[in-house]
């Protein structure tokens, strides 16, 4: 899974914040996306979190939006 191997690549968050990180990747992911926008997803929730968004339905709601706006 894309935020799997990207959180380990960054290689700081513990079970805890995996797990979340791949509850809202799921939630945002569909079944038809190609691998790269799944990376371009994954790079976004985990951009999201390092800056201080914890809350899940947040991150979700954010990491949908392009990074920047």
């Amino acid at each position: 899974m894309p935020i799997q191997r990207r959180a380990t690549e960054v290689g700081i968050f513990d079970a805890a914040e995996l797990a979340l990180l791949g509850r809202v990747f799921d939630q945002i992911v569909v079944p038809d996306q190609s691998p790269d926008m799944r990376e371009v997803i994954a790079s976004r929730i985990i951009a999201n979190y390092m800056a201080g968004i914890r809350d899940e339905a947040e991150l979700v709601s954010f990491s949908k939006q392009p990074l920047g706006r």
